[in-house]
């Protein structure tokens, strides 16, 4: 199976687009949104521009470096046996170093700072895949809570239409108190799992606003997942190729290796070529000197008031005792390897444990939805019969209570299941490293594209080239009302037929 293709299409979400509208209705314009808005994910991003600098920082230890000092000196009290006095000087030097040789320390450093960086990419599409999954599971728990209103306050009705026609029938002498008593309980039951289905679906909204940085507005059933793998060890195949989580890993081991080297460099010779100019400028103190100055009454001729000279070079630099630094500085390093090794071991099994658990709940979820299918079917039957023999006094009110009750447990485990399959599907991708912003459809300058931000920052000399001030790219969600419990229709879509 050639599981990248098969995995990418997600129906619907395809045609993923960020132009999205204030309010978003479907699935993919909620992921959009939150691609585009949410701060962590942001964040994220900000995090990895920073570790694209470590390259450059790493790349200037390499690189030539001019220094440049001067100074103005006031010599207040001269040497005694000096015969050379002036009273100021104005003194600058410029020197230039060239590292030419340092034991490979550069070279090592710059690959563990790449490393590093194709370890923070596999964290911010592991970041990605996060956000997605949590925003797939705000939509799904708007619509189940949606639904579960829609069925509590459905049940409110019937309850409140059978107490009607119970007291009616008490009136008349058909029924006794007691049915009027247990028509009253159920009822007030019902109004308080409304009110908590109610809480729940407010609940759920203020996670989707926090999520995708909007309120919910009328959510449509969201697109199927298609090609989910057939079992558990394809499932597996792909993730451990594909885990963002897992290459994170692999990449921070790499990266370690490297920093072996780079310490071990602490002993070995380093080389650099130098070019050096110095100036000095007395400022005309100076004193005259007799032209012979073995002659007391010779002519004062003028001194020279400025001073040049210029230097170059190689310098070598070899490190023969260091006190046992060098040798503990790479054994720490090795530890440090070993420990990177071992916790690719780790992220593996995650991997693989989180895949098996996803793929088992995702299973299960698709049986408990043909069983909850079935027991609707049945206990809408049931009812039907309970109401039929109740009218022939075959059966009481109570049976009539229970057999609605039961049918609502049945609509409720059939919205919870689907809800459940839907988010257990896509957990699975996710966990498979197939349900990030490149696998969703965006396409084009949509993207967000890593490789634009290392390619602008890597190579650059200047040290004056700092980027912009900082701000926020996520948005707030102050000026969004707080949400309610209102719904549009009694069931919700996840009960819609072209779900199933």
């Amino acid at each position: 199976m050639n599981a990248r293709p098969a995995l990418l299409a997600l129906a619907g979400i395809s045609a993923f687009a960020l132009a999205t509208p204030a309010q978003a209705d479907t699935l993919r314009e909620a992921l959009a949104e939150a691609y585009r808005t949410n701060p962590n994910l942001q964040a994220a991003r900000a995090q990895l521009r920073a570790t694209d600098e470590n390259v450059a920082i790493e790349k200037a230890d390499g690189r030539p470096n001019v220094t440049a000092q001067g100074a103005l000196t006031e010599f207040l009290k001269q040497n005694s046996t000096s015969f050379f006095a002036p009273e100021r000087a104005l003194t600058a030097n410029v020197d230039l170093g060239v590292p030419l040789y340092s034991g490979g320390a550069v070279r090592n450093s710059v690959r563990a700072a790449k490393e590093r960086v194709q370890a923070g990419r596999a964290d911010l599409r592991g970041t990605e895949s996060a956000i997605f999954s949590q925003v797939v599971a705000a939509y799904m728990d708007v619509l189940r809570g949606e639904a579960l209103v829609g069925l509590s306050a459905n049940q409110v009705e019937v309850l409140t239409v059978n107490l009607q026609a119970t007291s009616d029938r008490f009136e008349i002498g058909d029924v006794t108190r007691t049915d009027v008593a247990q028509s009253q309980s159920r009822l007030a039951l019902a109004q308080g799992d409304l009110r908590s289905a109610q809480a729940g679906l407010i609940q759920a909204r203020e996670t989707y606003i926090q999520l995708v940085g909007s309120a919910p507005g009328q959510l449509e059933p969201p697109p199927p997942l298609p090609n989910l793998p057939d079992n558990t060890r394809m499932a597996v195949d792909v993730a451990l190729d594909n885990n963002p989580d897992l290459i994170a890993a692999r990449e921070r081991a790499a990266a370690a290796g490297y920093d072996i080297d780079v310490a071990g460099a602490s002993r070995l010779p380093r080389v650099s070529a130098f070019v050096g100019y110095d100036y000095q400028n007395f400022l005309g103190s100076v004193p005259d000197s007799p032209l012979d100055p073995n002659d007391p009454n010779s002519p004062l001729v003028g001194s020279p008031q400025t001073a040049t000279a210029s230097s170059a070079g190689l310098s070598l630099s070899i490190p023969l005792f260091q006190g046992g630094r060098p040798a503990a500085l790479q054994r720490q390093a090795q530890a440090r390897a070993s420990a990177a090794l071992d916790q690719v071991i780790a992220a593996e099994r995650d991997v693989i444990a989180q895949v098996r658990a996803a793929f088992a709940s995702y299973s299960a979820a698709l049986a408990i939805i043909d069983s909850s299918r079935e027991a609707v079917a049945a206990a809408e039957l049931s009812l039907e019969g309970v109401r039929a023999e109740n009218s022939i006094g075959n059966r009481t009110v109570l049976d009539v209570l229970n057999a609605e009750q039961e049918l609502l447990l049945s609509r409720v485990d059939l919205v919870t299941a689907r809800r459940n399959a839907y988010v257990a599907g896509f957990t699975l991708l996710a966990a498979m490293g197939l349900a990030e912003a490149r696998d969703l459809g965006i396409e084009g300058g949509a993207l967000y594209d890593p490789l634009v931000n290392y390619d602008r920052v890597s190579g650059r000399w200047n040290d004056w080239d700092r980027g912009p001030d900082p701000e926020a790219q996520g948005t707030r969600t102050i000026d969004i009302p707080a949400a309610d419990a209102e719904i549009r229709d009694v069931y919700g879509p996840v009960l819609d037929p072209e779900t199933d």
